[in-house]
């Protein structure tokens, strides 16, 4: 069954918290402690949607398999044109060119609404998603040390930046 990406609702959100908790409990891509509850969850998403930001879903056999969204990088008005995306694949269908087709649909998203540039946040453990992005086209420009403590130990903070 080939893959759609769709636009994210409500009856996403389940499916799309599993993912997220198991990057909480397994990963260092998300920097919380403890898994997300579901209304947290949903009105993370409701306040991006309510700020006209795009919330997509990949979808296989009509199962939610990845997702991804962009918003606010930061909250200056100079900074309007600038946006920080999230990119996350189930553990089960990763190595398939979901978070590609994720990503490429979320710089469509961003290109049509008359944004700049496109900010990624990787922690810098995560050589997959730094390589994944520079095929993407995103450079490196900026490396914070020490950024953040997980897992009993420091962790740095890689800036990818596209120029759409």
């Amino acid at each position: 069954m080939s893959l759609q990406i769709r636009n994210y609702t409500s009856d996403d959100c389940q499916a799309i918290l599993d993912i997220i908790n198991f990057n909480i409990l397994h990963s260092t891509a998300l920097y919380d402690y403890a898994p997300r509850k579901l209304e947290n969850q949903f009105a993370i998403f409701e306040d991006k949607l309510t700020k006209g930001f795009p919330v997509i879903v990949a979808e296989k056999d009509q199962k939610v398999v990845g997702f991804g969204y962009y918003s606010e990088f930061r909250f200056r008005e100079a900074y309007r044109f600038t946006v920080e995306h999230s990119v996350y694949v189930h553990q089960d269908y990763q190595g398939q060119s979901i978070g590609k087709r994720i990503l490429e649909h979320l710089i469509i998203l961003a290109q049509e609404q008359k944004l700049h540039t496109m900010i990624g946040v990787i922690d810098s453990e995560n050589k997959g998603s730094i390589f994944f992005h520079e095929k993407m086209g995103f450079k490196t420009v900026g490396v914070i040390k020490e950024t953040g403590y997980k897992f009993d130990r420091w962790l740095d903070s890689v800036f990818m930046q596209l120029i759409l």
